[in-house]
């Protein structure tokens, strides 16, 4: 038996489950993690979170999406995190180490610089991130921008009409980006965005925390907004502040919604 607890939380109905590993020792595959993240025959979540001990940070949090793949930074879960841990925070991810403050009843997360170089997207080859020169339908020329993991970011009239559920899977698994790519179409009113994400390995999502900090520091570059910038998506809004140079800085609530025991082995 290896039983062990875990927690269920969501920010802005991006949800996860979160299982404290300094706790309870144990080992995540991506089967196991696609079979807890399974809405019909596991535990259910977009993103299966597990924490272990860090040597520079004070706390590793590892993401997996409900793909099981594992990717490197997730701005949501970082809030929920560090609610959950009720203190403020360094945390070390695979894209590098973010921190959290707990600020009243919301959480504000500096989520590192943002990175513009195409090697740093990472693209397939030598291109302006700025206007990539590719088009996918009506969806053209998108900056692209490196939160910790990559992002395409296009702004649209209207984010809502965009058959996000088709082209969506088409851009995230583009040999353009070696490593797949999230998928953001915006629209711009006044210094506010309407945000819709497909997001990689996890598919259409109410909420993206990294898609968030990429729209809005591709919407402030590109003089669209000024900082601070509140972003809209289908769970809720969030709050991002950012100076070129300066770490980008996300501020947003997080709901704890349950606790529960499972039998890992039980998952595979």
């Amino acid at each position: 038996m290896a039983k062990g607890e875990f927690h269920k939380m969501h920010g802005l109905g991006n949800d996860f489950v979160i299982i404290d590993a300094r706790a309870c020792p144990m080992e995540m595959s991506p089967a196991r993690a696609r079979a807890i993240a399974d809405r019909k025959n596991g535990i259910g979540c977009d993103q299966l979170i597990l924490l272990v001990e860090s040597k520079v940070a004070d706390v590793t949090m590892r993401i997996y999406n409900a793909d099981g793949s594992e990717v490197e930074a997730c701005g949501n879960a970082s809030r929920c995190v560090v609610a959950l841990l009720k203190q403020d925070l360094k945390i070390e991810t695979k894209g590098g180490i973010i921190s959290g403050q707990l600020s009243g009843n919301d959480v504000t997360v500096s989520m590192g610089e943002a990175k513009f170089e195409w090697q740093d997207i990472p693209l397939a080859f030598a291109m302006d991130s700025g206007a990539l020169p590719l088009a996918w339908e009506e969806l053209q020329k998108p900056m692209a921008v490196n939160m910790g993991n990559p992002h395409a970011v296009f702004f649209v009239d209207d984010a809502d009409t965009v058959d996000l559920a088709r082209l969506g899977p088409i851009i995230e698994n583009d040999a353009a980006f070696p490593e797949r790519v999230n998928v953001n179409v915006a629209s711009v009113d006044g210094n506010e965005v309407h945000l819709r994400v497909w997001e990689r390995g996890a598919g259409l999502t109410g909420a993206c925390g990294t898609g968030a900090c990429a729209t809005a520091v591709a919407a402030i570059r590109q003089g669209k907004v000024q900082s601070p910038v509140v972003v809209h998506q289908t769970g809720g809004r969030l709050t991002i502040t950012w100076t070129p140079g300066q770490p980008v800085i996300m501020a947003g609530s997080s709901t704890y919604v349950f606790t529960g025991q499972a039998d890992w082995d039980d998952f595979g």
